[in-house]
Parts: structure tokens; C-alpha cells; sequence
């Protein structure tokens, strides 16, 4: 490899690491916006309006770049990976609704040791030492942040670790069936999806004052619809951003830089919020996020 080829692949991957950096700290500042919006609007509404602000935007951009962009190769997959992600998001977001932010991100940054499962269980795939031991650490991470207490256990506590299972689903299939889909495609599928699931859940709820996960039709909507635009517009550019950086980064580094979430998340609740993390919490985050970085470099290696 000559050193100029050398030096232009380094500047990719550093550019790369850069967009999935900045992405996570854009998704750990407006998901903690979660529980102040569920004062006001329930889950099922929110997924349903902000995919109401966020597909006609996806549609510019469409527009903007050319409508090839939005043409599916496999009509299946893509519903199916969607249909997965979308149960993912639902999961985490209920959680942001009812626990603080550390708790949701350590149940969805679960994924990875779910994905290294499914790929032995599915693929027969080998697993090094490394790997299985990286998956024990993990789930000691994750008993770490939750803390459940055997005498008064909740089972809310296990959402965000069953949105990291869809969310593993998701992953696989993006790897293995949807690959060479467009960004937009997978980022229109994501959201009519959550749009959908959204409408379905306000058809079986009607209180309007329930709490965020039972919570029907609110109107007007009052400070959450700011809320919900930020998220739209925000979520929108974040996920675009993890797309493009796995496409000009190496996949297995970029999972990597994906686990810069957890701090910034954590942090700027603390900070901005006043979301208290506890030393247990703070050790169980760094857990998770070191398993997590030790099955995506062995799986890239």
C-alpha cells in the first residue's frame, strides 16, 4: 500500500470516527429530553408525531439527492429489519420515559453480546475465550447499573435490555440481509415503522391522563411539540451520521466509538438535568461499554 493510499484511508477512518462521535453526543443531549416530554404526551403519541415530522423530511432530502436513494432492492428485509428496530426503539424510549437515561442506555447497549449469541446459536460461528468472557462482564455491567432487588423486583427494569435483543435482531439483519440497502431507505423504513406502531398503540389507548406507557391522545400538545421536532430533526441527523460513519469506517472499529453514548448520555443529564448516577452505576456503564468493545474488535480481528 503506497503512503499516499496509506494516509487518505487513516483520514477516512479518523473522519469517520469523528461522525460517529459527534452523532452519539447529538442522541445523548435530546434523549434526555425523553422525561421531560412524557409530562406532557405518551409513548405512542410521540412515536407517531415525531415520524409525522421526520418522514417529509427524509423526503426532501429524497428529493434533493435523487428519489434512486429511496429504492428498496429487497421489500422483505427491509420491513423486517424495520419491524425489529422499531420494537427496539420502543423499548428504549419507554424506558427513558420511567428511569433515568444510564439505566435505558445500559439495558439497549446490550445489543452486542445478544448479536454474539445469535451468531453462534445461528451460524454455528466459533467464539474465542475472549469473547465469552466478554459476554459474562457485560451482563455483570448490566446487574450493576439496573440493581434489581430480588425481594421487590420490577420488571420494567428488563425493557431496555429486551430493546437491546430487537436491537441485536435489527443489527443482523443489516449485516447479513440488508447491506446493500440506501441510508435514506433504512432511515424511511425506520420511521413509518415507528409512525405505524405508534397510531396501532393509540387505537387500544384512551387516557389521557395514564402514564407515559398507557398514555392515549393528548391535545394540544403543548411544550412537547417543540420536544418532538427537536427529536425528529436531531434523531434524523444522528442516525444518518451512524450510517455514513459505518460506511467509510471499519465496522468493527466504529462500534467502538458507538459506546461514546454512555458518557455523554449520563453526563449531560447530570449536568443539564440533574440525574444522579451512582459509583455502582458509573462501574456497571464501563463494564457494559468494555464488553461491548472487546466483541467488536474480536469480531472485526
Amino acid at each position: 500500500m503506497s503512503r499516499g493510499k496509506g494516509k487518505r484511508m487513516q483520514a477516512s477512518q479518523g473522519r469517520a470516527a469523528g461522525i460517529m462521535v459527534a452523532s452519539m453526543a447529538l442522541i445523548g443531549v435530546i434523549d434526555n429530553y425523553i422525561a421531560p416530554l412524557s409530562a406532557y404526551v405518551g409513548l405512542w403519541q410521540f412515536h407517531f408525531t415525531r415520524a409525522l415530522a421526520a418522514v417529509p423530511l427524509i423526503a426532501v432530502v429524497a428529493c434533493v439527492m435523487g428519489l434512486h436513494h429511496l429504492r428498496m432492492r429487497s421489500l422483505l428485509w427491509v420491513v423486517l429489519r424495520s419491524l425489529a428496530l422499531g420494537l427496539s426503539m420502543l423499548c428504549y424510549f419507554g424506558a427513558l420515559g420511567i428511569m433515568p437515561i444510564a439505566e435505558a442506555l445500559a439495558g439497549q447497549f446490550t445489543s452486542p453480546l445478544f448479536v454474539l449469541l445469535m451468531t453462534m446459536a445461528l451460524t454455528g460461528q466459533r467464539v474465542g475465550p475472549f469473547r465469552i468472557a466478554a459476554v459474562l462482564v457485560g451482563f455483570a455491567g448490566v446487574l450493576l447499573v439496573l440493581q434489581p432487588n430480588p425481594s421487590d423486583f420490577d420488571p420494567w427494569l428488563l425493557l431496555p435490555v429486551l430493546g437491546g435483543a430487537f436491537y441485536a435482531v435489527s443489527a443482523m439483519l443489516t449485516r447479513y440481509r440488508c447491506a446493500e440497502e440506501s441510508p435514506l431507505t433504512l432511515l424511511l423504513g425506520m420511521f413509518v415503522t415507528l409512525g405505524t406502531l405508534g397510531a396501532v398503540g393509540l387505537l387500544f389507548v384512551s387516557d389521557p391522563q395514564g402514564d407515559f406507557l398507557s398514555r392515549g391522545w393528548v391535545w394540544p400538545m403543548g411544550p412537547a411539540l417543540g420536544l418532538v421536532v427537536m427529536q425528529a430533526v436531531g434523531s434524523l441527523i444522528a442516525v444518518y451520521g451512524i450510517i455514513r460513519a459505518y460506511q467509510w469506517g471499519e465496522p468493527s472499529r466504529m462500534a467502538v466509538f458507538e459506546y461514546s453514548v454512555m458518557i455523554f448520555g449520563p453526563l449531560y443529564g447530570w449536568a443539564a438535568l440533574g440525574q444522579a448516577v451512582g459509583l455502582w452505576q458509573v462501574a456497571g456503564i464501563a463494564l457494559i461499554a468494555g464488553a461491548g468493545a472487546v466483541i467488536a474488535l474480536r469480531s472485526g480481528s
